[in-house]
Order: structure tokens, then sequence, then C-alpha cells
């Protein structure tokens, strides 16, 4: 999603690996992120990965690290052999180590590849359309692949707290949330500073219902507040990531965008060289991992990390066994 990085919370972190150690429920390398081996009879432990030996980076946020790490077990599974460089950094160092070689795959978003590393504009609304454009130009242009495309688009969007979601009668859509703003000259749309200047930010908001709303009913505040204050009511309506785990805890609905806000479905993207070591395998993984993988079941998982404190491992383990795979 070009350079942002989702704020991710650590609140119960150092509190869940205390109970956990106290309990007697984890183990040292249960908590360790890396070294989970998966076990069992399901479906990626049934496909031959043993020629895979490949490095797998991944950003600096919570979803693009449980992503890197799911595809991690997924080839384990079948006997191959992964170094993990989760963590890794933002875009661009991700997307230039695996230009230069220093990791071969890492979970990026469509969007971003069309216009951030493929230099493109007007990216399509349609998934199936930007991912297939996608992929075809940067497979051309760099050698690289995109395998899968996941079910859950993790874009910009806005989001209301539970007694405005109640008094409306369930989910805005943005028509709804202009009209309302319009009505309602004291309520607020909380966001963070970049965004009512990014090309993919508040102008795609203006554009789709033709409101602008004005400065008074702006209320610029940093990320990690924003969920807290819209769940409270102190914002009408707050800037939010639609795969964010705060969203489930906090009982926040999700303002149905009608796709105006652009598409940033994952894919993992492959350097050709690792691809060759077993295409067939590979391509079967990111399928049927990804395209289950709604926006519900990743704000879920990623709820997991950043409120629960388990570890990246442990979640994409449990996931992994829940659907069969391992």
């Amino acid at each position: 999603m070009a350079s942002r990085s989702p704020l991710t919370l650590k609140l119960f972190a150092g509190v869940a690996a205390l109970l956990l150690v106290a309990s007697g429920c984890g183990s040292n390398e249960e908590d360790s992120g890396n070294e989970v081996t998966p076990s069992g009879e399901g479906t990626f432990a049934k496909l031959d990965t043993s020629a895979v030996s490949i490095t797998i980076g991944s950003k600096d946020f919570t979803e693009n690290q449980l992503v890197a790490e799911l595809f991690a077990q997924a080839i384990e599974a079948g006997g191959g052999k992964v170094e993990r460089k989760i963590n890794l950094g933002g875009t661009n160092v991700n997307r230039e180590a695996l230009e230069a070689g220093r990791i071969d795959a890492y979970p990026e978003y469509n969007g971003t590849g069309w216009t951030v590393h493929l230099g493109n504009d007007d990216p399509s609304s349609d998934p199936d359309e930007l991912y297939d454009v996608t992929s075809k130009a940067d497979l051309e242009q760099n050698e690289i692949h995109w395998l899968g495309r996941s079910a859950f688009n993790n874009t910009y969007g806005f989001a209301t707290g539970p007694d405005l979601t109640d008094e409306h009668g369930g989910a805005f859509t943005l028509q709804d949330m202009a009209d309302h703003l319009a009505e309602n000259p004291d309520a607020e749309a909380c966001m963070e500073p970049e965004f009512p200047d990014r090309p993919d930010g508040l102008v795609l908001f203006r554009d789709a219902t033709d409101y602008e709303i004005p400065q008074a009913q702006r209320e610029i505040m940093d990320s990690g507040i924003i969920y807290n204050e819209t769940a409270k009511g102190e914002c009408a309506f707050g800037e939010i990531f639609t795969t964010d785990g705060r969203i489930p805890e906090l009982n926040l609905t999700v303002v149905d965008d009608g796709g105006a806000f652009i598409l940033y479905n994952v894919s993992l993207t492959v350097s050709d060289k690792a691809y060759q070591q077993a295409p067939e395998a590979l391509t079967q993984i990111a399928d049927d991992l990804l395209s289950d993988l709604d926006a519900d079941t990743m704000a879920e998982l990623n709820r997991q990390v950043d409120v629960e404190g388990k570890s990246l491992a442990v979640v994409a383990k449990g996931y992994l066994a829940e659907k069969g795979f391992i």
C-alpha cells in the first residue's frame, strides 16, 4: 500500500507473554515467531516443496508480517526450507531487496505494484483486472511473479462507532456519510495528517460523493487515537485501514465505500529464480491460502497479534491448522 504502515498495538503483548509462561501454555519454540514447525497431513503437507529454498521478507506492520509467516509455514509443511526476514522494513526496502536478490519473496499489494513499482496511474477498480495487469507487467518488465490474490482488500476507509451505527440502523455508505456531515455541522471526521493530501485519500471521498468536508469538520489526529475516539463517538467517522484488528476489538463498522478507494489486495511477489524451484506447488499454495482470506478473517488474525499479544508463528499455525492446510 505504497509506503504506508498501519500502526500496530502492543498494549497487551508483555502481559500475554507472561501469562503464557506462567500457565505453561506456551513454549520458547512457539513464542520465537520463526521456529514453529507445522505438522500433520493437511493440504500443504501433501504438496512437494522439498526443492524450495527461499528467503521471505515482509514489511514492518502486522498484517504483512502475518501473511509472510503464513507462506513460510505453508512452504515448510511440504518439506521446503525458509529463511525469514520478517519485518525487514517498508515498501521500498522490501522491493529493492527482492530485485537485488537479497530476499526471494515478500507479500505486496496490487495497488502498490501498479502505482509505485510500475509507475502507473488510474488503477482499475476491478480486483481481478488490477491483479491481471499488474502481475503481467511486473513479470514482463522485472521477472517478478505475483502469486495468488487475497479476498481481503486492506485499503483506506472510514468507520463508525457502535452508537452512531445503531442510530443509523447499520453501516453507512460514503454518500450516507456525506449527507450526515452536511446535516450535522458539529459532527467530525477524524483522519491522519497526510490523508487529506494523499492522491489515494480524502480526494477519492470527494470524487465519490461530490462533498467537500469543511475544515471545521476535519479533526487531524494520530491513527492510534482515531480508532478509540471513533469507538467512543467523539469522532463521528474515523479514517481507518479496513483490515485493522482494532475494528472488531472496538466494535467499529466500516463505511461501505462502493469501490471508491484504491484496491490493496495482497499477493506473494516472488523472483523468477525462486519460482522456478516449484512453480506448481508455489502457485497452488498462494491460490489456496489467499483466496479465502477475507477482510473479517484478516482483521481477526491481526487482532490476535496486536491485542492479545500472540506471536506471528502461533497465530499463523492456528489458522493454517483450522483451514486444514497443515
